[in-house]
């Protein structure tokens, strides 16, 4: 696969600052490892290739397993992850998929989330979800291959 165009943040060097500042700013308090699963399943959701190749290699660098990183997509059926990662799977869906019912973000998903990471990890978790989406519609859009990006 070819990408359309050379990538947007390379085009415009300050989008990809301001992308880095934001993603810095998501590591709050949240473990690692909990990013990495909903930066996958929003990426999973979004059909961006290049991040769902890309984050289990980030996530297994932090201690993920493979075990959990292949549920991701079914993890309402498993029981391999924490009530503290199911909200915050179950926020990254909401907002990744905001046109998928009238209510995008119902309060029993947000109150289940609020329940588990106080003010400053939720704002964090928010943004996270935010950022992780703009890298998947950049990517989706220009076609990025994978292996393009090295970590």
């Amino acid at each position: 696969m070819q990408a359309r165009m050379n990538h947007p943040v390379m085009v415009i060097p300050e989008a990809m600052k301001a992308i880095q500042v934001l993603n810095e700013s998501t590591k709050q308090g949240l473990p690692e490892r909990l990013l990495e699963l909903v930066h996958l399943r929003a990426s999973q959701i979004n059909g961006c290739s290049v991040c769902v190749d890309m984050h289990p290699k980030l996530a297994k660098r932090a201690g993920e397993t493979d075990e959990r990183l292949f549920a991701v997509a079914a993890w309402r059926d498993t029981p391999y992850f924490t009530e503290a990662e199911r909200a915050a799977l179950a926020l990254t869906e909401a907002l990744t998929r905001l046109s998928d019912r009238e209510d995008p973000v119902p309060d029993a998903i947000w109150n289940e989330a609020d329940k588990h990471f106080d003010e400053r990890e939720l704002a964090a978790l928010v943004l996270a979800i935010a950022e992780i989406n703009v890298w998947n519609r950049l990517n989706v859009a220009v076609r990025q291959p994978v292996g393009a990006w090295k970590m």
